[in-house]
C-alpha cells in the first residue's frame, strides 16, 4: 500500500479522538539544538494553545489494527472496515516532511493494539525518541498511551512526549463492562494514577528530566450508554481531583458501520456535548460542583436550551441580583454573562469608584445577558422573579433547519 493510501485511511480513522489540544504545552523550538521544530509558530491549525494561538498538529494512527472488540469502536476486530499500518520510520518522515512544509507544528499518535500492548506501545515510543533524538524535533508530540503497557514504557513514552493521554472511554464503570468488555476501568484509573505520580514527581525536582510537561488528558464518549450527564460530570471531577487531569474531553457518539444493536440508532444532539464542555469550564474556572450543575432529583441531564450556569441562575433566583459593587468575587463569577476577567477588572475598577450601567456597556459585558441578574448604582432589574419568563427572554436561538 502507498504511503498516500495508508495516510488517507489512518487520518480519518483518527478523526473520533477528540483529545488533540496541545494547550499547556511549553514554548519551545530546536534553533540552539540545531534540529528541526518549534511549538510557538504558526500553520494551518486544528487545536489551540493557552494564548488563543492555532497549533497543528499531524494526527493520525499508527494502525488501525486492533485486538479489542469494543462495540462503539470503529477500527474494532470484528468490524469490517479497510487496514493499514504505519512503521514507526514512515510516521517520522511524514512528520518531518509535513514539519517542512509549514502544514504541522506538531504530532498526535494513537493507535489500535497489535500484538500486546508492550508492542504497541513500543512502536509509539520508537517514534517520539526518534523524532527528539535522531532528528531533534522541538515540535509538539501527544502520544495516546495503552493502559496494560509496562510503567517502563509509559516512563519512556513520558520522556519525549509533551503530553500523554489515556482514555478512559466511558462515564461509568458499568458502561465499559458492556460496551468494552475487554477493558477494565482498574487497569485504565491505574495507569493515569502513575502518570499523575510520575508528572508530579518532576515538577517537585527541579533538576529532574522533563516528564509529559503538558500533563496528561482523557476522553469520554457521550451518548452511546445511558450514563446521564450528571454522571459524566461526576466521573469528571473525580478525574481532575484525583489525577489533576489537564483535560477532559467530550466526544459525542457517532454510529459506525455494522453497528451492534445494543448501540444508539442515532447519535445525541450535538449541543448535548457543547453544554458538557460548557459545565466543565464552570467546575474547572468558575467554583461550581457538578451537583449544582446537574441537581440530585432531576433527569441528571443538562439543559439543551439554557447553558449550565444560566440555569443555575435561574434555579436560585434567591441569589439575585447581585450588587456589582459589593458582591465577592465567587458571587460575581456565578452571574450569567460575566466572565473571570470581566469579574477581575470589575473588582479593581470599584476600589476606585461606584460601577454604574454605563461602565458595563464599556466592559463590553453582554447587558442583555447580565442585566436581569445584577445591580449597579443606577440599575435595577424589574421585579420579575418568574424562571420561566426569564428563561423565555434570554432562550438562545437555535440553528433552523436548512431542509424544512
Amino acid at each position: 500500500m502507498k504511503l498516500s493510501d495508508k495516510l488517507a485511511i489512518l487520518a480519518d480513522a483518527a478523526k473520533y479522538d477528540a483529545s488533540c489540544s496541545s494547550s499547556g504545552g511549553k514554548g519551545r523550538n530546536s534553533l540552539r539544538s540545531g534540529g528541526i521544530g518549534s511549538t510557538e509558530g504558526m500553520g494551518i491549525c486544528h487545536a489551540y494553545a493557552p494564548d488563543g494561538r492555532c497549533i497543528s498538529l499531524l494526527k493520525i494512527l499508527l494502525t488501525n489494527f486492533c485486538v479489542y472488540d469494543c462495540v462503539y469502536c470503529v477500527n474494532r476486530r470484528s468490524s469490517n472496515v479497510q487496514r493499514a499500518r504505519f512503521t514507526p520510520e514512515e510516521v517520522v518522515e511524514l512528520t518531518m516532511e509535513f514539519y517542512r512544509r509549514n502544514y504541522i507544528e506538531g504530532l498526535f499518535l494513537s493507535s489500535g493494539i497489535i500484538q500486546s500492548p508492550d508492542y504497541t506501545m513500543e512502536q509509539l515510543v520508537r517514534v517520539a525518541r526518534t523524532l527528539r533524538t535522531e532528528h531533534k524535533f522541538g515540535g509538539y508530540i501527544h502520544l495516546k498511551t495503552i493502559p496494560d503497557a509496562s510503567p517502563e514504557l509509559i516512563d519512556a513514552a513520558g520522556r519525549w512526549a509533551d503530553r500523554l493521554s489515556i482514555n478512559v472511554e466511558m462515564p461509568t464503570a458499568e458502561g465499559l463492562k458492556s460496551l468494552a468488555p475487554e477493558k477494565d476501568l482498574g487497569d485504565i484509573r491505574s495507569a493515569m494514577g502513575r502518570l499523575r505520580l510520575s508528572i508530579d514527581e518532576a515538577k517537585a525536582e527541579k533538576k529532574a528530566p522533563k516528564f509529559a510537561p503538558a500533563g496528561q488528558s482523557t476522553q469520554m464518549i457521550v451518548g452511546a450508554d445511558a450514563a446521564t450527564d450528571r454522571d459524566v460530570l461526576a466521573a469528571s471531577t473525580n478525574l481532575y481531583t484525583n489525577y489533576h487531569l489537564r483535560r477532559v474531553y467530550y466526544s459525542a457518539f457517532s454510529p459506525i458501520p455494522d453497528a451492534s444493536k445494543i448501540l444508539p440508532l442515532k447519535p445525541p444532539p450535538l449541543v448535548r456535548e457543547h453544554r458538557l464542555y460548557q459545565a466543565d469550564w464552570l467546575m474547572r474556572f468558575y467554583g461550581f460542583r457538578a451537583d449544582e450543575i446537574a441537581p440530585p432529583g432531576d433527569s441528571g441531564m443538562l439543559s439543551l436550551e439554557v447553558d449550565p450556569k444560566r440555569a443555575w441562575a435561574l434555579r436560585h433566583r434567591e441569589s439575585f441580583p447581585v450588587d456589582v459593587n459589593r458582591a465577592p468575587r465567587d458571587m460575581l463569577l456565578r452571574v450569567p454573562g460575566l466572565g473571570v476577567k470581566t469579574v477581575d477588572r470589575m473588582i479593581a475598577m470599584r476600589a476606585h469608584q461606584r460601577i454604574r450601567y454605563a461602565d458595563l456597556i464599556r466592559l463590553r459585558v453582554p447587558v442583555k445577558k447580565v442585566a436581569p441578574f445584577v445591580e449597579t448604582v443606577d440599575h435595577r432589574p424589574r421585579g420579575d422573579h418568574e424562571s420561566a419568563a426569564l428563561q423565555r427572554d434570554l432562550r438562545e436561538p437555535a440553528q433552523p433547519d436548512l431542509f424544512g
